[in-house]
C-alpha cells in the first residue's frame, strides 16, 4: 500500500498547483483533466452559461477551489453561483457543480467528491460522460438520473445534451 505524505490546509492553500489539486483531510488529489473532449466540453459549457449570466443573474467560475469541510477542498470543473461571492474561493454552496468525466477517472472519487458538494449543500449536480455521451443529474433531494437535458431551478436553466454533444463534434474529433 503506498503512503502519502499529509499536508496542512496552510500549506495546500499557500500553493500552486499546475493543474490545481484538491485536498481532502490532509492528502493533495491530483485531477484528471486536459484532454481535447474534456477541455472541449469545459470551454462550450463555460461560453453557454457566460453568454446567458446576466439574464439567468448568474456568475460562473471554472476551476475554483471550493471549501466543502475545514478539511475538503474541492475543485469542480465549473462552478455557477447566484450571489456574487467574495475571497478567493468559494465558502458558500453553489448553486451548481458540473464535473466532466476523464477516461481515467474512477467512480469511487466522482462518488465521494458528488457527495462531498451534496453534504456541502449544493443543490444541483451535472456529471457529463463527454465519451459515452451521457450525463447526470443529482440533487439533494437524492435524485440521480441520467438525462437528456441538464436543468437547475431557480434560475431555471436548461442544457440540450444533444446541441451540446453536436457542437462538440464540430470542436474535437475524438480519434
Amino acid at each position: 500500500m503506498a503512503s502519502s505524505t499529509l499536508v496542512s490546509v496552510e500549506q495546500y492553500l499557500a500553493s500552486v498547483y499546475e493543474p490545481d489539486c484538491e485536498y481532502v483531510d490532509g492528502e493533495i488529489i491530483e485531477r484528471n483533466m486536459g484532454e481535447l473532449e474534456h477541455g472541449g466540453l469545459q470551454g462550450l459549457i463555460v461560453h453557454w452559461l457566460l453568454s446567458r449570466r446576466k439574464q439567468l443573474g448568474i456568475h460562473v467560475f471554472p476551476e475554483t477551489r471550493t471549501q466543502v469541510l475545514p478539511t475538503r477542498y474541492r475543485v469542480p470543473d465549473i462552478a455557477v453561483t447566484t450571489k456574487r461571492p467574495s475571497g478567493r474561493i468559494l465558502r458558500e454552496p453553489p448553486l451548481l457543480c458540473i464535473e466532466i468525466l476523464s477516461p481515467e477517472d474512477r467512480a469511487s472519487r466522482m462518488e465521494d467528491k458528488i457527495d462531498d458538494y451534496l453534504n456541502f449543500g449544493v443543490p444541483y449536480i451535472w456529471l457529463i460522460d463527454p465519451q459515452r455521451k451521457c450525463a447526470w443529474l443529482y440533487t439533494r433531494e437524492g435524485s440521480r438520473q441520467q438525462v437528456s437535458v441538464l436543468t437547475t431551478g431557480n434560475p431555471r436553466i436548461e442544457l440540450s445534451l444533444a446541441e451540446l454533444f453536436r457542437e462538440l463534434s464540430e470542436e474535437v474529433d475524438p480519434e
